[in-house]
């Protein structure tokens, strides 16, 4: 503690009774702390001198320079005794002739200013609004603190902001600028119903776990059961929007991705090619715009359930961008029989590429292509080489038809590397395009098909940055609710850089990247009557972007997507 005691005619002395350096037993140490208890005691006005009397910090650099000749901050890690206070300053190391002094009494400060943008975005896209109609909320009113919409959008708000735990919401359910983003209307929760409860805005994670498993769990606590074929058509209708009207061709992507169990959830099974138990959930994606996430069991294979989902999605895409046409883009997992001829019988053709996993009948066919790379490598003295072949195959049993197949036949230093693909492209191109070359083989596996792997980067956000794979619940409904949250959160993340940030340095970033250099903003929020005041960081080095940002974001949207 501290205390002021008079020495000489006018003149003052600052000492500093450090009690971390009390030795216990010690008689020069006991009676230091007797006596500053005394001094404590009777001059209650020397905790406050640091801070109001400007005439003392010549004195107490002074005196902190002495101690320092005593002990370079030796302080050790428990630091308790009968005269701590909570409400004391914190002395850390001097900076030069400075003192370093902290407290806790910088107000409500919100680590989360780019919340705002979020709120903006989910009123824009009506992203939480739509989905709160996929759900049946049972609840009594007359009880009930928070809506579905603001549920939800605390839920998802939490994923975009890093918070992908539902145990994180107890913490950061005292943040109002949280509170704001879910458009609660009073974001100090002084209206909560209980009062108990008040002084607390948002739910607890308790409630958002009662959220998760109301479709597992028939209990009188959960009472919030959703409509699975709403959420999946919420997604698909949401996700189309996103897209140029106008468009005049959608690649759709597909990928399936194994999501690992460490638990004895409902409906593990063992994988194979994953080594180890978990999901095997369908995603679908226009570029960065995701349509489909269905969670699915490792035990069937990769393409099951596809054409059911394409039939829903191609609809959509039809509605949406009428003139378009459809190209299908997967790897050698989808590539089966029943995903082509459905393709192949539409009214308006759905065009397809897909990988083709390699078979001694077409390896054989390739050598002609493999023979031509070896010299080339030979001739060149380059470390690899390959050669582009293309030729009409059928299988022995599961095709109905022969297609069109490109071989590539690569050599390198490792090895013979030959790889396939099937695809009913026109290999001149389509009539009044410019570019009537972009189908040939070589063409066609270089730029078209290996662009399919933008997908495996967005699925690695998907998980790296909103832990879509946290598959922790017990219930595989739940663990699906979960997965299309994950999903929805990063839709929202993708329509602030689609919408707010277009031609900047952030246009092309990973959503981990937007949260943390544009959303991790701190902010001062002071709630009055009339308004909710946010005061964001004024050390914040992209002020700029925030800003254009935010006009972007509350632009009218166009017809285009």
């Amino acid at each position: 503690m501290h205390g002021v005691t008079a020495r000489g005619k006018g003149s003052f002395h600052l000492e500093v009774f450090n009690h971390f350096r009390l030795v216990p037993g010690h008689p020069a140490s006991d009676a230091r702390h007797h006596e500053g208890e005394r001094i404590h005691h009777s001059m209650k006005a020397g905790c406050l001198a640091l801070k109001t009397h400007r005439s003392l910090n010549k004195e107490a650099a002074s005196g902190s320079e002495g101690l320092k000749s005593l002990s370079p901050m030796n302080t050790p890690l428990s630091a308790s005794s009968p005269t701590d206070c909570n409400g004391q300053p914190l002395l850390f190391q001097d900076l030069g002739a400075r003192q370093v002094v902290a407290d806790f009494s910088g107000g409500i400060l919100s680590t989360d200013g780019g919340a705002l943008l979020l709120r903006q975005a989910d009123h824009r896209l009506g992203l939480s609004r739509s989905l709160a109609e996929c759900f049946d909320d049972q609840r009594d009113p007359r009880f009930v603190d928070h809506q579905l919409p603001e549920l939800l959008a605390q839920r998802l708000n939490g994923l975009a902001l890093g918070y992908e735990d539902v145990n994180d919401h107890d913490t950061v359910r005292h943040d109002p600028l949280l509170a704001v983003a879910c458009n609660k209307r009073d974001p100090l929760g002084q209206d909560r119903c209980f009062t108990d409860n008040r002084g607390v805005a948002l739910a607890a994670s308790a409630t958002l776990n009662r959220l998760e498993l109301s479709n597992s769990k028939r209990t009188r606590c959960h009472k919030l059961p959703h409509n699975p074929r709403k959420i999946e058509a919420c997604l698909l209708t949401l996700g189309t929007r996103c897209l140029p009207k106008y468009a005049r061709e959608i690649v759709v992507d597909l990928d399936a991705m194994g999501h690992l169990l460490h638990g004895t959830q409902e409906g593990r099974h063992f994988s194979a090619y994953y080594d180890d138990y978990c999901y095997l959930p369908l995603y679908v994606f226009v570029g960065d715009v995701p349509l489909w996430a269905q969670l699915r069991t490792s035990d069937a294979d990769a393409a099951s359930g596809v054409v059911p989902a394409l039939e829903k999605i191609v609809a959509a895409l039809r509605q949406r961008c009428r003139r378009a046409r459809i190209i299908l883009r997967a790897d050698s997992g989808f590539c089966r029989e029943e995903i082509m001829a459905w393709c192949e019988r539409q009214p308006r053709v759905v065009y397809y590429c897909l990988g083709l996993a390699k078979n001694s009948v077409l390896i054989g066919k390739l050598q002609p292509a493999l023979a031509a790379a070896r010299a080339r490598r030979c001739l060149s003295g380059a470390p690899s080489a390959r050669v582009f072949a293309e030729f009409e195959y059928q299988t022995q049993k599961t095709w109905s038809r022969s297609r069109r197949v490109i071989g590539k036949a690569e050599v390198m230093t490792a090895g013979d590397n030959p790889r396939f693909l099937v695809t009913n492209l026109p290999v001149g191109g389509f009539k009044g395009e410019a570019d009537r070359t972009r189908f040939q083989p070589q063409r066609l596996y270089e730029e078209f098909y290996c662009g399919r792997g933008e997908m495996e980067n967005v699925l690695k956000q998907q998980t790296l940055d909103l832990a879509a794979d946290r598959m922790s619940t017990h219930h595989l409904a739940s663990n699906q609710l979960r997965l299309w949250l994950a999903t929805f959160a990063y839709l929202l993340l993708e329509r602030v850089r689609a919408w707010g940030l277009a031609g900047t340095e952030l246009a092309s970033a990973t959503v981990g990247s937007v949260r943390l250099k544009l959303l991790k903003v701190a902010a001062q929020v002071t709630v009055s009557v009339r308004r909710v005041y946010v005061r964001l960081s004024s050390a914040d080095p992209l002020q700029a972007l925030f800003r254009l940002c935010h006009r972007r974001l509350l632009a009218p949207a166009s017809a285009s997507g």
